[in-house]
């Protein structure tokens, strides 16, 4: 019962909202203890999965040229281009990244955007100036809304379009956990019946996003 106590570790982490890494962190190395693993040979462990999810190449190399090219004005250039563009909406804008998102995920490409090296840099200041455009002096709330929405956007984007792809990580564990029922289905059926959710999700955060042109007009106009 001892090793559960990385359980433990883990809820009261995030309970007093520290941060979720070093939380993760702090609850693997309480279960290692626990479960009487060496020190040395638990470090290698951790060290070992984060290497294999390729989390330190998207913390060591990613994140340092996103902060380059923000440094380097990336966000002011996004912002002028939608300054540039006539009729660029938060709701067009939005909706294209999503049919985008979307099918690179779906080919298997869902690494190709994200929260941090699309989404920030690039998506959430484009919508901003879009919503500028239609109402403008927006307060900080509704700055923070429109950020929370391309953030949004690219979550259901990725979310309903990996499934289609059919060596996606879901798929294959369904299958194997389908196999050991005796309930034998080849991936390609998975992939099939994941593109009406994928349509779904398309069509239902679609209208959200008309909703939120026409609220952002009608901020535009004085109204409520």
């Amino acid at each position: 019962m001892l090793v559960l106590l990385g359980l433990g570790v883990m809820l009261a982490g995030f309970a007093l909202r520290w941060n979720p890494l070093a939380v993760i962190v702090l609850a693997a190395l309480a279960s290692g203890w626990a479960a009487g693993i060496a020190p040395l040979a638990l470090i290698a462990a951790l060290g070992k999965a984060f290497n294999s999810a390729r989390y330190v190449m998207i913390l060591w190399l990613l994140l340092p040229v996103i902060g380059l090219l923000e440094a380097y004005g990336l966000q002011e250039h996004a912002r002028a281009l939608i300054e540039r563009l006539r009729g660029a909406t938060v709701g067009r804008l939005l909706t294209g990244y999503l049919l985008i998102r979307q099918v690179s995920a779906a080919l298997g490409l869902d690494a190709a955007a994200g929260q941090a090296q699309t989404v920030r840099p690039l998506l959430a200041p484009m919508a901003e100036a879009a919503a500028e455009r239609q109402a403008p002096g927006l307060d900080q709330p509704a700055r923070d809304a429109i950020k929370a929405m391309a953030a949004a956007t690219d979550n259901v984007g990725r979310f309903f379009g990996e499934d289609i792809f059919l060596a996606v990580g879901s798929i294959l564990l369904m299958k194997g956990v389908l196999d050991k029922a005796g309930i034998v289905l080849e991936p390609w059926q998975f992939s099939v019946w994941a593109i009406p959710s994928a349509l779904a999700a398309f069509a239902i955060h679609g209208w959200r996003l008309r909703r939120l042109d026409r609220a952002l007009a009608a901020r535009g106009e004085g109204g409520a």
